[in-house]
This record gives structure tokens, sequence and C-alpha cells, in this order.
């Protein structure tokens, strides 16, 4: 166990936050309005420990189990822990949670109106995780997005006060593209997990094997997959990207931030040549800004 190990077993907290700085996209960068910032970082808590629990990442020790009111010798039964943090999740629209990332939620949650659907959708992608490691089609993939993506971008947009169905709509694709992006870029990890995100027709159309993503660098059938997968995306970002221009201020900003890092991700996606094995390709802060411009000028 590392000193920063054992930080993070004694304040799972502070550990689990920590997390934001290493994400692709600002959490809750500094030209947000503090009250914001404060609020999304509450979010942020919420989602980050949802997913360490369905992924078995959460810090050594068992301290999130305990605090959860789960035995220690079943700390490492995903199932049960979910079921146990779903469990106090509910506590913060009731009650009085046990988790101290939950008691940061509650805030939240009462100052901004915010409902229990997105976070049980969060819940219920993990748990999904745990049963289904396979997609068969396209469709079937949107579906799990719509759990484990979507969520995110219309709890952004209750904090912000900015929620409306056509913004809402738009919200939805732009967090459906960036999983599909994150997909891509983690194909060889998620393969570790006994997890595929491509769909299953796609790679039979492409004639790639599971035993094909395996492999330590990409062959071309492999390269085409994720360049046909990395155009969806692409699409479904310019559908979305609209959303950008219905806001203004800072929270602009924000959104264009979100949309030009999955730009800014497809096209170091395409300057490695759609080549994902070796390891996620990310762009460099040049691109990034440069794609924050476009999006912003509303160029596509």
């Amino acid at each position: 166990m590392t000193l920063t190990d054992t930080a993070h077993a004694v304040d799972p907290e502070r550990g689990t936050l920590d997390k934001a700085a290493s994400e692709n996209f600002p959490v809750a960068p500094f030209f947000l309005p503090r009250d914001w910032r404060t609020d999304l970082m509450a979010v942020y808590g919420f989602a980050r420990l949802v997913d360490d629990i369905g992924d078995g990442d959460l810090a050594p020790g068992g301290a999130d189990a305990r605090l959860l009111g789960v035995p220690g010798d079943s700390a490492g039964d995903r199932l049960l822990m979910l079921d146990a943090f779903e469990a106090d999740l509910r506590r913060v629209f009731d009650g009085t949670p046990r988790h101290p990332l939950l008691r940061r939620l509650q805030p939240t949650v009462r100052r901004r109106s915010l409902t229990p659907e997105p976070f049980l959708g969060l819940i219920a992608a993990n748990r999904q995780d745990q049963l289904v490691g396979r997609y068969e089609t396209y469709d079937d993939l949107l579906a799990y997005c719509e759990l484990s993506a979507n969520p995110v971008g219309r709890l952004v947009l209750a904090v912000t006060g900015t929620s409306t169905p056509e913004r809402v709509r738009h919200s939805d694709r732009i967090c459906t593209a960036l999983q599909i992006v994150e997909h891509l870029q983690d194909v060889a990890e998620d393969l570790t997990r006994d997890r595929v995100y491509l769909p299953a027709e796609d790679m039979k159309r492409f004639h790639v094997r599971e035993a094909d993503l395996a492999a330590p660098t990409a062959g071309a059938s492999v390269r085409a997959l994720i360049a046909f997968e990395a155009g969806r995306a692409r699409d479904l970002l310019d559908e979305g990207a609209p959303l950008v221009g219905s806001v203004h201020g800072r929270l602009r900003l924000l959104l264009a931030g979100f949309v030009a890092g999955g730009r800014a991700a497809i096209g170091a996606i395409t300057a490695a040549g759609h080549d994902v094995l070796p390891g996620p390709p990310k762009p460099g802060k040049v691109r990034l800004l440069r794609e924050v411009g476009a999006t912003l000028r509303g160029e596509g």
C-alpha cells in the first residue's frame, strides 16, 4: 500500500475527489461561480465513487464498505456494494446518508431541487456492468449510454439552472458521444475487465475478433472499426453542439470545453492511425484549445 493509498483509506471522501484532476475533462473549472463549482464537485464525488465501486477500484482498507454498512468480508461483492450505495443515496432524499460523499451531496440536491433519477441511472449502469460485458448492436450500446453517461449532462444542466427539453436532447448526444470516445480510448483496458463496448454486429462487419483486441497494436480491420465508431461519435457531437450556443457566459465556455474535448480526443485517435491498443491516444493542449475556439465560433 502506498502513502497515497493509505491517505485514501483514512479519508475516502478526499481520495475520491482527488481523482477529479485526472479526468479527461475539467470537472469544476476555476472560471465557474463558486456555488456551481461546489455543487458540481458534489455530483462528481457521487459519480466517481459509483464508478469505483462498479470497477472494483475502491481504495484498499474497506473504509467505503464500512461506511455503507457492508461487512468487510463482503466488500468485494460489487452488486452488494451497489445495493448498499443505492440505499444510502435514497437517504440523501429522505434522511441522513452514511457516506461522507453523499452527505456532501445532500445540500446540493436540496439547493438545486435535484431528483433521484439521474443518480439511480448511474448506479444502474454500474450494476449492468457486472452482468453485461458485450453489446450486440449499436442501439444496445446507446441504451447503456442512456444510463452511464447522459445523466451527467442532465445533472450539469440542473445544477446550473439551464435545463430545458431541447437542451437535454442536445446534452444527451454530447454525453453519449463522450462515452463512446472513452470506450474507444480504453478498448485494451476494458478487455482486461472482460468488457467489450464495440458492438458485436460492427465487429462482425469489419471482421474483428476479440483476440484482435488483445494484440499489442491494431491491425487494419481493428483500425477500420475504430474509425467507423469514431465517426459515429463525431456525428453525435455535431448534433449536440447547438447546446453551446443556447447558453451564455461561463457556462457556454464549460460546455464548449466538453464538446471540444470530445473532438480533440477523436482527433488524437485519428492522428494515431486509429490504433488505440497500445494505450489511449490523448490530445495535446494546443489541439484542445483550437477545438474550443472552433466550437465557440460555431464551426463544425
